[in-house]
Protein backbone atom coordinates (compact mmCIF):
# COMPACT_ATOMS: atom_id res chain seq x y z
CA UNK A 1 0.00 0.00 0.00
CA UNK A 2 2.93 2.53 0.70
CA UNK A 3 6.27 2.72 -0.74
CA UNK A 4 9.48 2.16 0.67
CA UNK A 5 10.14 5.89 0.08
CA UNK A 6 7.12 7.26 1.68
CA UNK A 7 7.83 4.78 4.75
CA UNK A 8 11.21 6.04 5.00
CA UNK A 9 10.45 9.80 4.75
CA UNK A 10 7.71 9.46 7.20
CA UNK A 11 10.32 7.82 9.58
CA UNK A 12 12.58 10.99 9.16
CA UNK A 13 9.58 13.31 9.98
CA UNK A 14 8.80 11.44 12.89
CA UNK A 15 12.04 11.20 14.25
CA UNK A 16 13.00 15.50 13.93
CA UNK A 17 14.14 16.97 16.83
CA UNK A 18 10.69 19.64 15.55
CA UNK A 19 8.28 17.07 15.93
CA UNK A 20 9.52 15.78 18.95
CA UNK A 21 9.95 18.79 20.73
CA UNK A 22 6.48 19.86 19.40
CA UNK A 23 4.77 16.80 21.06
CA UNK A 24 6.72 16.85 24.17
CA UNK A 25 5.25 20.61 24.48
CA UNK A 26 1.89 19.67 23.63
CA UNK A 27 2.09 16.74 26.46
CA UNK A 28 3.04 19.42 28.98
CA UNK A 29 0.30 21.57 28.23
CA UNK A 30 -1.84 19.19 28.85
CA UNK A 31 -0.51 17.72 32.24
CA UNK A 32 -0.68 21.42 33.13
CA UNK A 33 -4.63 22.20 32.30
CA UNK A 34 -5.55 19.07 34.08
CA UNK A 35 -3.59 19.38 36.90
CA UNK A 36 -4.94 23.00 37.07
CA UNK A 37 -8.37 22.16 36.71
CA UNK A 38 -8.28 18.99 39.10
CA UNK A 39 -6.91 21.27 41.65
CA UNK A 40 -9.20 24.14 41.35
CA UNK A 41 -12.52 23.75 43.62
CA UNK A 42 -14.82 27.20 43.13
CA UNK A 43 -15.27 29.12 46.52
CA UNK A 44 -17.65 27.62 48.65
CA UNK A 45 -21.22 29.42 49.95
CA UNK A 46 -21.83 30.81 53.10
CA UNK A 47 -24.70 29.35 54.98
CA UNK A 48 -28.02 31.14 55.18
CA UNK A 49 -27.88 30.54 59.47
CA UNK A 50 -24.45 32.13 59.06
CA UNK A 51 -25.08 34.93 57.31
CA UNK A 52 -28.87 35.48 59.73
CA UNK A 53 -25.62 35.75 62.30
CA UNK A 54 -23.37 37.94 60.96
CA UNK A 55 -26.72 40.29 60.34
CA UNK A 56 -27.69 39.74 64.41
CA UNK A 57 -24.36 40.83 65.37
CA UNK A 58 -23.81 44.01 63.30
CA UNK A 59 -25.92 46.61 65.08
CA UNK A 60 -26.28 49.88 63.10
CA UNK A 61 -24.27 52.99 64.22
CA UNK A 62 -26.68 55.40 65.77
CA UNK A 63 -27.29 59.02 64.15
CA UNK A 64 -25.35 61.48 66.66
CA UNK A 65 -22.22 59.13 66.44
CA UNK A 66 -22.50 59.79 62.91
CA UNK A 67 -23.08 63.43 63.49
CA UNK A 68 -20.18 63.84 65.30
CA UNK A 69 -17.66 61.74 62.86
CA UNK A 70 -19.35 64.27 60.23
CA UNK A 71 -18.43 67.29 62.14
CA UNK A 72 -15.07 66.41 62.76
CA UNK A 73 -13.68 65.76 59.50
CA UNK A 74 -15.60 68.73 58.22
CA UNK A 75 -13.91 70.77 61.05
CA UNK A 76 -10.23 69.25 60.28
CA UNK A 77 -10.11 70.08 56.90
CA UNK A 78 -11.35 73.33 57.22
CA UNK A 79 -14.53 73.14 55.37
CA UNK A 80 -18.27 74.81 56.44
CA UNK A 81 -21.70 73.21 55.98
CA UNK A 82 -24.35 74.99 53.76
Amino acid sequence: MFTKEFLEVLKQIIKSWQVIAAAVAVLLYINIVSYVSRSYHPPRRPREKKIKMKAEKTEPVPDAVQEEDESNSNDELGLEEA
